[in-house]
């Protein structure tokens, strides 16, 4: 008895193979619905929880560095646990998986948008999944939270987070250095409140293969960087060259170069800047199109920043010059998408086998603890303002089906342990049931 549960943990803690990630990882493409919260909720439920391919502290000291990068952090996150499992090919996987299946799934409702409007059916199904998508995000606050924040200092500190975000709208870069600053004077002054949970559990890291191997090195840095810079760059050199420099594509390639090295404090922090220039800055777009281009991107998988392909869509749509529609406005997305994404492998690529190198020092352990509360915050205050938006869709009104859905959905994942799969199925599926009846 004893020697068949010895074999069945061995098992359930094997490390997985490069082909088990990848289908993981295409499955992850297909599922990551609720933007930023939403995809760091079903990797922690599906990498942590139950394949258990990661650690907790693994998982939590990733995110954090995630969360200080320019760009989407889910993403980041996704390849950085790639790079750990299976060392620079993972990453690469983990980071284009992540986001392939949204670039196709987001074309063709661009298409369907600019051609035909919206399709009635469509929006049903995605009526029915933004209720899973909060329940999802709600369950990941709880599992995040229940693990991160062991004492009272850092149960304060995540409420401190939430009400500096939510009520006094604090810029997220703001209150991530304030809580690095908090718990580096902290770890001076009560450390043991201040330190958080070890990055190397007695339990088994599997996550140990790249980062335990990674020697950082300014050759290492300086290959890295040259590498994905080169490739970030060839599609703005080749539409510069065939297109011109005037054109919108390459106009578009440019701006959102910029954008993915300066926008800190993910998508929701990054979206009031892009809608106020490519609406009222470049013309690419207007008011009402971006917000049905946000429709879009929080209804579809993948990171919710993917909402950029449908304005570089719409962009090079409106304004194709000497290329016809349809051609332009594809060009347009693949740029735009490319220009946004890219850089992500590059800042991960670069800061990751540092950071692994840090793990054990005190100093910052105690710093990215008071990090990781404040990120529950955070996480916390996208969940409340998703869920107003979902629940109470208008003022003084309360959508009944919306929260029947959540509702249930939360207890099958809680209380009975359902995938995530099945459950957004299903809510898809509730969906367009109750709209069709309607």
């Amino acid at each position: 008895m004893n020697q068949t549960f010895d074999i069945a943990t061995q098992d359930r803690h094997r490390a997985p193979s490069f082909g088990e990630a990848f289908r993981f990882w295409l499955k992850l493409g297909f599922i990551s619905f609720g933007g930023p919260t939403g995809q760091i909720a079903i990797m922690h439920a599906e990498l942590v929880e139950e394949k258990r391919w990661i650690d907790n502290a693994r998982f939590l000291h990733a995110l954090n560095f995630c969360m200080l990068l320019p760009g989407p952090e889910a993403q980041q996150l996704a390849i950085y646990i790639g790079w750990l499992l299976h060392k620079t090919r993972g990453g690469v996987v983990a980071g284009a998986l992540f986001v392939i299946p949204s670039i196709f799934i987001l074309w063709a409702l661009s298409y369907v948008y600019v051609a035909f409007g919206n399709i009635p059916w469509i929006a049903a199904i995605f009526y029915g999944l933004k209720p899973a998508v909060l329940a999802i995000v709600a369950a990941a606050v709880i599992r995040i939270g229940s693990k991160a924040l062991k004492n009272a200092v850092m149960w304060s500190l995540a409420l401190a987070a939430f009400v500096a975000i939510y009520f006094f709208h604090v810029p997220f870069p703001l209150i991530i250095i304030s809580a690095g600053i908090l718990g580096l004077i902290g770890n001076k002054i009560l450390p043991q409140y201040f330190r958080g949970e070890s990055a190397h559990p007695p339990d088994v890291d599997l996550a140990s293969t790249a980062g335990d191997g990674a020697k950082p090195t300014w050759l290492h840095a300086l290959k890295i960087s040259a590498t994905w810079i080169v490739i970030w760059a060839l599609p703005l050199a080749l539409t510069g060259v065939f297109l011109g420099t005037d054109h919108t594509i390459f106009r578009e390639g440019i701006f959102f170069s910029k954008a993915a090295v300066v926008t800190f404090g993910g998508a929701y922090a990054v979206l009031p800047y892009v809608s106020q220039q490519a609406v009222e800055h470049y013309h690419w777009l207007t008011a009402p199109q971006m917000l049905d281009g946000l429709g879009l991107a929080e209804t579809t998988p993948g990171p919710l920043i993917m909402v950029l392909q449908f304005v570089g869509f719409l962009g090079a749509w409106n304004h194709p010059g000497n290329l016809p529609p349809l051609v332009s406005a594809t060009v347009g997305a693949l740029v735009t998408t490319w220009t946004t994404f890219v850089p992500c492998f590059l800042w991960v690529f670069l800061g990751a086998p540092y950071i692994e190198k840090l793990r054990d020092v005190k100093l910052l352990t105690a710093a990215l603890s008071t990090v990781t509360a404040a990120v529950v915050g955070v996480i916390l205050n996208l969940a409340v303002w998703f869920g107003l938006h979902v629940i109470f869709p208008a003022s003084g009104t309360v959508d009944c089906f919306a929260l029947v859905v959540c509702a249930l959905a939360f207890i099958a994942m809680l209380r009975y342990k359902i995938d995530i799969i099945p459950v957004v199925l299903a809510s898809g599926l509730l969906g367009l049931i109750y709209k069709s009846l309607l």
